[in-house]
Protein backbone atom coordinates (compact mmCIF):
# COMPACT_ATOMS: atom_id res chain seq x y z
CA UNK A 1 0.00 0.00 0.00
CA UNK A 2 1.31 3.59 -0.82
CA UNK A 3 1.93 5.61 2.21
CA UNK A 4 -0.20 8.64 1.04
CA UNK A 5 -2.88 6.47 0.91
CA UNK A 6 -2.86 4.66 4.29
CA UNK A 7 -2.14 7.83 5.32
CA UNK A 8 -5.08 9.75 4.13
CA UNK A 9 -7.71 6.72 5.37
CA UNK A 10 -5.65 6.48 8.42
CA UNK A 11 -6.00 9.91 9.95
CA UNK A 12 -9.84 9.84 9.02
CA UNK A 13 -10.68 7.11 11.32
CA UNK A 14 -8.02 7.42 14.51
CA UNK A 15 -9.51 8.73 17.54
CA UNK A 16 -8.43 12.40 17.43
CA UNK A 17 -10.21 15.41 18.70
CA UNK A 18 -11.57 16.81 15.77
CA UNK A 19 -8.71 20.09 15.51
CA UNK A 20 -6.15 17.56 15.91
CA UNK A 21 -7.04 15.66 13.49
CA UNK A 22 -7.51 19.00 10.70
CA UNK A 23 -3.98 20.28 11.97
CA UNK A 24 -2.80 16.56 11.20
CA UNK A 25 -4.34 16.61 7.74
CA UNK A 26 -3.60 19.73 7.44
CA UNK A 27 0.36 18.95 8.17
CA UNK A 28 -0.04 15.99 5.44
CA UNK A 29 -1.07 17.93 2.85
CA UNK A 30 1.36 20.93 3.09
CA UNK A 31 4.54 18.84 3.73
CA UNK A 32 4.20 15.02 3.48
CA UNK A 33 1.92 14.06 0.62
CA UNK A 34 4.63 15.63 -2.25
CA UNK A 35 7.63 14.18 -1.01
CA UNK A 36 6.18 10.52 -0.43
CA UNK A 37 4.43 10.50 -3.70
CA UNK A 38 3.82 7.30 -5.32
CA UNK A 39 5.95 5.59 -2.02
CA UNK A 40 4.95 2.50 -0.77
CA UNK A 41 4.76 2.46 3.40
CA UNK A 42 6.88 -0.25 3.64
CA UNK A 43 9.65 1.25 1.28
CA UNK A 44 9.90 4.46 3.45
CA UNK A 45 13.12 4.58 5.08
CA UNK A 46 15.11 7.23 7.17
CA UNK A 47 16.45 9.21 3.95
CA UNK A 48 12.63 10.14 3.07
CA UNK A 49 12.21 11.43 6.54
CA UNK A 50 15.21 13.56 5.85
CA UNK A 51 14.16 15.13 2.39
CA UNK A 52 10.72 15.58 4.05
CA UNK A 53 11.57 17.33 7.13
CA UNK A 54 15.30 19.04 6.68
CA UNK A 55 13.59 22.16 5.05
CA UNK A 56 10.77 22.76 7.14
CA UNK A 57 11.24 25.54 10.00
CA UNK A 58 12.12 23.98 13.21
CA UNK A 59 8.45 24.18 14.90
CA UNK A 60 6.87 22.96 11.39
CA UNK A 61 9.24 20.14 11.65
CA UNK A 62 8.56 18.79 14.88
CA UNK A 63 4.80 19.00 14.25
CA UNK A 64 5.38 16.81 10.60
CA UNK A 65 7.29 14.28 12.57
CA UNK A 66 4.63 13.90 14.85
CA UNK A 67 2.33 13.50 12.34
CA UNK A 68 4.33 11.04 10.28
CA UNK A 69 5.30 8.90 13.54
CA UNK A 70 1.42 8.70 14.14
CA UNK A 71 1.01 7.38 10.78
CA UNK A 72 3.61 4.49 10.83
CA UNK A 73 2.75 3.46 14.28
CA UNK A 74 -0.83 2.72 12.67
CA UNK A 75 0.84 1.34 10.16
CA UNK A 76 2.94 -1.25 12.38
CA UNK A 77 -0.58 -2.04 14.63
CA UNK A 78 -1.94 -3.03 11.05
CA UNK A 79 0.66 -5.23 10.01
CA UNK A 80 1.59 -2.92 7.03
CA UNK A 81 5.69 -2.47 8.25
CA UNK A 82 7.23 -4.45 11.00
CA UNK A 83 9.25 -1.77 12.45
CA UNK A 84 9.14 2.67 12.12
CA UNK A 85 11.83 4.80 10.36
CA UNK A 86 10.58 7.38 12.60
CA UNK A 87 11.75 5.36 15.87
CA UNK A 88 14.47 7.18 17.44
CA UNK A 89 14.78 9.70 14.75
CA UNK A 90 16.06 12.70 16.63
CA UNK A 91 15.91 16.40 15.36
CA UNK A 92 16.47 19.20 17.28
CA UNK A 93 14.41 20.85 19.75
CA UNK A 94 12.65 23.82 18.32
CA UNK A 95 14.25 27.31 20.13
CA UNK A 96 11.17 28.89 21.53
CA UNK A 97 11.86 32.64 21.20
CA UNK A 98 10.42 35.92 23.15
CA UNK A 99 6.87 36.33 21.83
CA UNK A 100 5.97 39.48 20.96
CA UNK A 101 2.83 40.86 22.52
CA UNK A 102 1.83 44.44 23.00
CA UNK A 103 0.82 45.91 26.35
CA UNK A 104 -2.45 46.88 28.12
CA UNK A 105 -1.04 51.03 28.05
CA UNK A 106 -0.09 50.26 23.82
CA UNK A 107 -3.13 48.85 23.07
CA UNK A 108 -5.08 51.17 24.94
CA UNK A 109 -3.66 54.13 22.92
CA UNK A 110 -3.76 51.83 19.15
CA UNK A 111 -5.23 53.08 16.26
CA UNK A 112 -7.77 49.53 16.21
CA UNK A 113 -11.01 51.13 13.89
CA UNK A 114 -13.77 49.25 14.23
CA UNK A 115 -12.29 45.82 16.03
CA UNK A 116 -11.41 48.17 18.97
CA UNK A 117 -13.98 46.27 21.62
CA UNK A 118 -13.62 42.75 19.98
CA UNK A 119 -9.50 43.42 20.56
CA UNK A 120 -10.10 44.99 23.81
CA UNK A 121 -11.78 42.18 25.16
CA UNK A 122 -9.80 39.57 24.41
CA UNK A 123 -6.78 41.60 25.78
CA UNK A 124 -8.24 41.85 29.13
CA UNK A 125 -10.28 38.53 29.13
CA UNK A 126 -7.87 36.09 27.64
CA UNK A 127 -9.82 34.24 25.43
CA UNK A 128 -8.65 31.88 22.26
CA UNK A 129 -10.08 33.05 19.38
CA UNK A 130 -11.72 29.63 19.00
CA UNK A 131 -13.66 30.60 22.39
CA UNK A 132 -14.48 34.19 21.46
CA UNK A 133 -16.08 33.85 18.00
CA UNK A 134 -18.78 31.47 19.94
CA UNK A 135 -19.05 33.31 22.71
CA UNK A 136 -23.11 35.68 22.81
CA UNK A 137 -24.66 37.57 25.45
CA UNK A 138 -26.09 35.15 27.55
CA UNK A 139 -22.43 33.75 28.44
CA UNK A 140 -22.31 36.88 30.17
CA UNK A 141 -23.71 37.02 33.40
CA UNK A 142 -23.03 37.87 36.93
CA UNK A 143 -20.14 40.42 35.98
CA UNK A 144 -18.18 37.47 34.87
CA UNK A 145 -17.88 35.68 31.44
CA UNK A 146 -18.77 32.00 31.46
CA UNK A 147 -16.51 30.05 28.91
CA UNK A 148 -17.57 26.54 28.14
CA UNK A 149 -17.07 25.88 24.26
CA UNK A 150 -15.29 26.76 21.55
CA UNK A 151 -15.54 26.81 17.30
CA UNK A 152 -14.83 22.78 17.23
CA UNK A 153 -17.65 22.39 20.04
CA UNK A 154 -15.67 21.63 23.22
CA UNK A 155 -12.99 23.90 24.78
CA UNK A 156 -9.44 22.63 24.00
CA UNK A 157 -9.47 21.16 27.16
CA UNK A 158 -11.43 20.46 30.06
CA UNK A 159 -9.39 23.29 31.85
CA UNK A 160 -10.75 25.37 29.02
CA UNK A 161 -14.05 25.60 30.82
CA UNK A 162 -13.52 28.01 33.10
CA UNK A 163 -14.84 31.66 34.29
CA UNK A 164 -13.47 34.87 33.91
CA UNK A 165 -14.34 38.44 35.71
CA UNK A 166 -15.89 40.83 32.90
CA UNK A 167 -13.95 43.90 32.05
CA UNK A 168 -14.58 45.62 29.24
CA UNK A 169 -17.45 45.88 26.76
CA UNK A 170 -18.74 42.94 24.82
CA UNK A 171 -19.60 43.08 20.75
CA UNK A 172 -19.92 40.04 18.63
CA UNK A 173 -17.11 38.91 16.70
CA UNK A 174 -16.86 37.92 13.42
CA UNK A 175 -16.71 35.18 11.92
CA UNK A 176 -13.38 35.04 10.19
CA UNK A 177 -10.35 35.63 12.04
CA UNK A 178 -8.95 37.59 9.15
CA UNK A 179 -10.54 40.64 9.69
CA UNK A 180 -8.71 41.40 13.19
CA UNK A 181 -5.49 39.74 11.81
CA UNK A 182 -5.56 42.79 9.23
CA UNK A 183 -6.08 45.02 12.22
CA UNK A 184 -3.03 43.64 14.44
CA UNK A 185 -0.30 42.81 11.65
CA UNK A 186 0.97 45.89 11.42
CA UNK A 187 1.53 46.20 15.12
CA UNK A 188 3.61 43.09 14.56
CA UNK A 189 1.60 40.90 16.62
CA UNK A 190 -1.58 38.02 16.26
CA UNK A 191 -4.75 37.45 17.59
CA UNK A 192 -3.05 34.79 19.92
CA UNK A 193 -0.69 37.53 21.29
CA UNK A 194 -3.86 38.93 22.75
CA UNK A 195 -3.77 36.11 25.50
CA UNK A 196 -0.44 36.94 26.35
CA UNK A 197 -1.25 40.40 26.87
CA UNK A 198 -3.81 39.34 29.41
CA UNK A 199 -1.38 37.39 31.38
CA UNK A 200 1.50 39.84 31.21
CA UNK A 201 -1.89 41.92 32.64
CA UNK A 202 -2.21 39.42 35.31
CA UNK A 203 1.36 38.69 36.01
CA UNK A 204 1.72 42.89 36.78
CA UNK A 205 -1.02 42.72 38.96
CA UNK A 206 0.36 39.89 41.22
CA UNK A 207 -2.19 37.61 40.40
CA UNK A 208 -0.73 34.21 41.64
CA UNK A 209 0.45 32.33 38.85
CA UNK A 210 -2.18 29.01 39.53
CA UNK A 211 -4.94 31.63 39.50
CA UNK A 212 -3.82 32.85 36.37
CA UNK A 213 -3.42 29.31 35.33
CA UNK A 214 -7.17 28.77 35.95
CA UNK A 215 -7.98 31.86 33.92
CA UNK A 216 -5.98 31.27 30.96
CA UNK A 217 -7.47 28.11 31.10
CA UNK A 218 -4.27 26.27 31.07
CA UNK A 219 -4.08 22.42 31.97
CA UNK A 220 -0.52 22.53 32.66
CA UNK A 221 0.95 25.77 35.13
CA UNK A 222 4.31 25.26 33.04
CA UNK A 223 2.73 27.05 30.28
CA UNK A 224 1.64 29.52 31.96
CA UNK A 225 5.15 29.85 33.86
CA UNK A 226 6.36 30.08 30.16
CA UNK A 227 4.19 33.42 30.15
CA UNK A 228 4.94 35.04 34.21
CA UNK A 229 8.89 35.05 33.09
CA UNK A 230 8.83 36.87 30.01
CA UNK A 231 9.79 40.39 31.00
CA UNK A 232 10.36 43.83 29.43
CA UNK A 233 13.34 45.85 28.86
CA UNK A 234 11.48 48.38 31.53
CA UNK A 235 11.75 45.29 34.14
CA UNK A 236 14.62 45.22 33.62
CA UNK A 237 15.71 48.07 34.50
CA UNK A 238 13.35 48.46 37.50
CA UNK A 239 14.63 45.52 39.12
CA UNK A 240 17.98 47.32 38.79
CA UNK A 241 16.71 50.27 40.65
CA UNK A 242 15.63 47.95 43.65
CA UNK A 243 18.58 45.86 44.21
CA UNK A 244 20.55 49.42 44.28
CA UNK A 245 18.16 50.84 46.98
CA UNK A 246 19.90 47.60 49.16
CA UNK A 247 23.43 47.84 47.77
Amino acid sequence: MLFNDFAIEILSLINLREETRNNYKSIFKCHIQTPLDGVKISDVNRNHLQQTLQHLPPHTRSATLAVMKTVFREAMMHGLIEYSPATDYRIPTPIVGRKKFLTWEELKVAELGRYKTQIHFLALHGLRWGEAVVLNQSDIRGNRVHINRSIHGETKSQSGVRVVPLISEFAPFPKSPKTLRKVLDPFGVHIHSLRHTYAYILKSQGVHVTTAQKLLGHSDVKVTLKVYTQVLDNEIDAAGDLLRLIS
